[in-house]
Formats: structure tokens, C-alpha cells, sequence
């Protein structure tokens, strides 16, 4: 096997060990980072004492990232923040099928898309939390706007995707880049990797896996000397179904679609998507449940057929919580039935009326014209089971 240095990946990789301290010290005195935590924190008090608090908070953060060293020191002091946001805005955090994964193994970990930042942050927590190592993550170079937003990001074990690319060679050289390094960290590195299955989350509720990014995965395929399906079993891909009870962007996500569907398309404004991330970190999320799927061991000749055992599992383990339930009723007129009928439904019953008043109070905020998008965002899981043969359909 050859060995392949770190170098080649210097732009998009996470910083080492050794980069740790100097990329601190300098996020430390980064003027436009401090005044954003102080805009954050104080956004009363900053417009007339900012003065004041920048010198506090430039105080206090290097008070804070002094004991770091390294990475690990500082997705430590990341834990801490995530162990706050998850007892703020989450009823509970469970998961299943983690059990049998060996956590000696670097996994590929392909999931769906509904949060930016919220997906790979409670998938590489839970695992943390019951005893593997945690992940590099994947993340489009279009939310590194700024370059302390980079610093912190790469920190944190995540790499860069390149989306920005312009032109078929600039853009062909960039995937070459990331499929490489991705297999470097899964066999030579021995670290396991998150990679949504999808560019961009499903606003609508609708997951799939773009074929596509198999191709991207399986660029360092030689048609000459290796077998496809062999490549792929090397990669160790994980698929892994994300739910969440509440989405803290639904109602932003359903005006978007609105305004594509009504317009013909949707500009986003500038530093949108950071925003989207702030209001799902801050955002109630309900439970939220991760189910891993089985390593992916088979014969698949094809991205396309990799695609659709992706697609099989994570529709098969995606977990339902009871605002799917009162969405794809709201929509069709009746409850699914089967497995998840309403007499027998995999959440308390004796709760339900609560969680009805809820989720109606959350539909009545929405702008009549967008519920209907709303509510597919929720529904739309239970139909994807329906049409798998996951689930009867409720309407035949």
C-alpha cells in the first residue's frame, strides 16, 4: 500500500495536533470572532458597552483555550457545549444499532440530511459517548464564509468539500482531492468519517442518496486491477437514519419551498446558512433518535445499486415520532397503519394529546400558505416507508 502524506490535503484536511496552539492563538485575538461572541452573548449590551465587553471577551477565551494542546483537548471542551445544548433543546437523544459495530473499525458513515450541523454533531457525540473514537466530518466549503468559522471547523475534525469549484477540470481535480483523502483516513489513518448522502438536507422530508457521491467515494477505483464491489466493501459504509421530532428550521424550510414552488426559485440570502445553523443549535429538537444500519458487506457492482442499499436502510431503520404521524394524518386524513398504527405506536400513547397540542401549536405559527410544505416535512418519512414496503398504505 503506498502511503500518502498529508501534505496533498493540507487545504481541506483538519488541523494536526500541532497546529492546534498556533490556530488558537491566533482565533484569540481575532477582532471580528470577538465581536461576534459579544454580538451573540449581549446582543442588547454590545451596540453601546461593546468597548467594554470585547476586552472581557478576548480575556475570557484565551482564559479558556489555554489548556488545549491538541485536538482532543479541544473537542473535550466542544463536548461540554454539546452536553449543555443537548439537555436545553432535546426531550432525549437515543440511538440503535451501534451495539454491533466494532469500534476498532474506521466506518464510512453515510447518513440523511435534515440539519447542517446538528446531524454530524449528535451522530459523532452518541458515538463519543458509548465508546468509539469520534469522526472527521465533512463540510461544504459554502459555510466556511469566514475564515475563523474554517479555523474552528477544522478543528473540530471536520474537511472541507469543495463545492466552490468552477469549471469540469477545477472541479474533477477537486473530487479527486476529497475521494483520496477520504480513503487515506479510512485506511491508512484508521479514523472513521461522516458524509451526508446528499448535497444540501432534505427540506421536504425526502431522503435519497445521490449516486453521485458513491462515484466521488470510489474515484480511486481502478476498472484495470480492482473489482468494484471489493473497493466498496473496503470503504466500510455505515448508512445511519437521523430523526428528529421537531426540525428547529421547519418553518424556514417551508417558505423556502413555498417561494421555489409559487417563483420558480429561491435566493438565499447572504449568511443564511450560518444563520439556519445558530437557530438548529438553539432550536427545540424534541427526541431525536440515531439508527445505525449494518456495514455494507454485499455484492454491489454500481454507485446506483450502493445507492439503493443506502437508501433501503435508512428508510427501514428511520425511527417515526408522533409529529409525523399528526403531519401524514393532516395531509392524507387518516393515521398509517401497520407496525406504527395509531393503536400501536412506538412512542407513549398516554402522551399523545400533549404532543398533539404541541405539534398544532407549532403547524398554527406557520403561514397558511406554507403548511402544506410543513407538513410534508414531516409526512413524507412515512411515505417514503409506505412506498418501500416498509409500511401498508393507509389509502388502498
Amino acid at each position: 500500500m503506498t502511503v500518502v502524506s498529508d501534505d496533498q490535503f493540507k487545504n481541506i484536511r483538519p488541523y494536526n495536533d500541532s497546529e492546534v496552539e498556533p490556530i488558537l492563538a491566533k482565533l484569540a485575538q481575532h477582532e471580528e470572532l470577538i465581536a461576534t461572541i459579544v454580538n451573540y452573548k449581549y446582543p442588547r449590551l454590545a451596540p453601546v458597552f461593546g468597548w467594554l465587553l470585547k476586552p472581557l471577551a478576548k480575556w475570557y477565551l484565551g482564559k479558556q483555550i489555554k489548556p488545549i494542546t491538541n485536538v482532543h483537548d479541544f473537542q473535550l471542551v466542544v463536548e461540554g457545549y454539546m452536553t449543555k445544548m443537548i439537555d436545553a433543546t432535546t426531550t432525549s437523544v437515543t440511538h440503535s444499532g451501534l451495539d454491533s459495530l466494532d469500534s476498532s473499525i474506521a466506518y464510512l458513515y453515510m447518513s440523511n440530511h435534515r440539519d447542517i450541523a446538528m446531524d454530524p454533531a449528535l451522530l459523532t457525540y452518541t458515538m463519543y459517548q458509548n465508546g468509539h473514537d469520534t469522526l472527521r466530518i465533512a463540510i461544504g466549503d459554502n459555510l466556511l464564509t469566514k475564515d475563523y468559522v474554517s479555523d474552528i471547523m477544522r478543528l473540530n475534525k471536520s474537511f472541507i468539500v469543495n463545492r466552490s469549484a468552477v469549471g469540469p477540470r477545477k472541479i474533477l481535480a477537486a473530487y479527486k482531492q476529497l475521494s483520496a483523502y477520504i480513503s487515506k483516513s479510512l485506511s491508512e489513518d484508521r479514523v472513521g468519517i461522516w458524509i451526508a448522502q446528499r448535497e444540501g438536507r432534505a427540506k421536504n422530508g425526502l431522503d435519497g442518496t445521490i449516486p453521485a457521491i458513491i462515484k466521488m467515494l470510489t474515484m480511486n477505483f481502478d476498472r484495470k486491477t480492482d473489482i468494484f464491489a471489493d473497493f466498496v466493501r473496503k470503504l466500510n459504509i455505515v448508512p445511519v437514519a437521523i430523526s428528529y421530532e421537531y426540525d428547529p428550521c421547519d418553518g424556514d424550510k417551508a417558505k423556502e419551498l413555498y417561494i421555489k414552488h409559487s417563483e420558480g426559485q429561491y435566493q438565499k440570502a447572504k449568511q443564511e446558512d450560518v444563520n439556519s445553523i445558530a437557530v438548529s443549535i438553539e432550536g427545540n429538537k424534541g427526541n431525536v433518535h440515531i439508527a445505525f444500519g449494518q456495514p455494507m458487506l454485499g455484492d454491489f457492482d454500481t454507485p446506483e445499486l450502493v445507492a439503493a442499499e443506502v437508501d433501503r436502510q435508512i428508510f427501514s431503520n428511520y425511527v417515526l415520532h408522533p409529529s409525523n404521524f399528526f403531519a401524514y394524518k393532516e395531509l392524507h386524513g387518516v393515521y398509517p397503519i401497520g407496525n406504527y398504527s395509531a393503536a400501536n405506536i412506538p412512542f407513549n400513547s398516554s402522551k399523545l394529546k400533549a404532543e398533539a397540542r404541541k405539534f398544532y401549536a407549532r403547524l398554527s405559527a406557520i403561514a397558511t400558505e406554507h403548511k402544506p410544505y410543513f407538513l410534508q416535512n414531516y409526512a413524507n418519512c412515512i411515505q417514503q416507508k409506505i412506498d418501500f414496503g416498509f409500511m401498508p398504505n393507509p389509502l388502498t
